[in-house]
């Protein structure tokens, strides 16, 4: 199984933490946001990951490997990070995975290892990681179900209050899936100039014109949360100190 992470953006929301190091490598709980996935990815026997870097890139690039995990890593660059969204970076990931099955990250979520684990033991392989809330605004990716339970709608758009939960930002693709996935991301951001836009949206394209299937996981018991402000950061912080002498499994 290979690991897709996006860790391209800039994260000006997080500024003026990210003017000097990328978001994926400010730490919590005195360990960096990467490495930490990296690591939990590791201990759930994914054996390889490919990293979509952009915005100083070459700090990312020299931790990993001051790391040494032992993670087979593969770097793709994203030249074009400051005007392109998580779209464009996914598909640039396209050589290394398509017609495989992958996993696919945000590099900004911080979360209980059981939250990676749900998605990859789940017996459906296209999946994707679902928080219920009764409490969502128009910040989040909001899921809604049809009534077999599959995923009808995955956007920020969807009126709050017909949404069951968020995607956190993982997601599984099978095989078959995964040829589909670019094919739609191709079909957007090359052949209709997409360029700023969510992955997801490739992803709805399937539902409403191919009919896939994508389940959701239950992930509500387990803790998660994105990094998209310092208030995030230190409340993300906060918690894992509080927990466990900080330890996050």
């Amino acid at each position: 199984m290979t690991a897709v992470i996006l860790a391209a953006g800039s994260a000006t929301r997080l500024r003026p933490l990210t003017e000097t190091t990328p978001k994926c490598l400010l730490p919590v709980a005195d360990e960096p946001i990467l490495r930490r996935v990296l690591g939990q990815l590791h201990d759930l026997g994914v054996a390889r990951a490919a990293i979509v870097v952009g915005y100083l890139e070459h700090m990312i690039r020299d931790a990993v490997a001051a790391w040494r995990l032992p993670l087979e890593v593969t770097f793709i660059s994203n030249r074009e990070y400051a005007s392109t969204n998580n779209g464009y970076s996914t598909l640039l990931a396209r050589p290394v995975v398509d017609g495989a099955e992958f996993i696919l990250l945000d590099a900004d979520i911080v979360c209980d290892r059981d939250v990676i684990g749900a998605v990859l033991a789940s017996a459906r392989a296209d999946c994707l990681a679902l928080r219920p809330s009764a409490t969502l605004t128009t910040e989040e990716m909001k899921i809604v179900l049809d009534d077999a339970g599959r995923v009808r709608r995955c956007a920020k758009d969807v009126p709050p209050a017909t949404a069951i939960g968020e995607s956190i930002g993982v997601n599984r693709f099978s095989a078959g899936a995964s040829r589909r996935f670019f094919a739609a991301l191709e079909e957007r951001v090359v052949g209709r100039g997409l360029v700023n836009e969510w992955n997801d949206s490739a992803v709805q394209q399937m539902i409403d014109e191919q009919g896939y299937e994508l389940w959701p996981v239950d992930v509500g018991a387990h803790y998660c949360a994105e990094i998209d402000t310092a208030a995030d950061l230190a409340e993300v912080d906060r918690y894992l100190r509080a927990r466990a002498g900080g330890v996050i499994k």
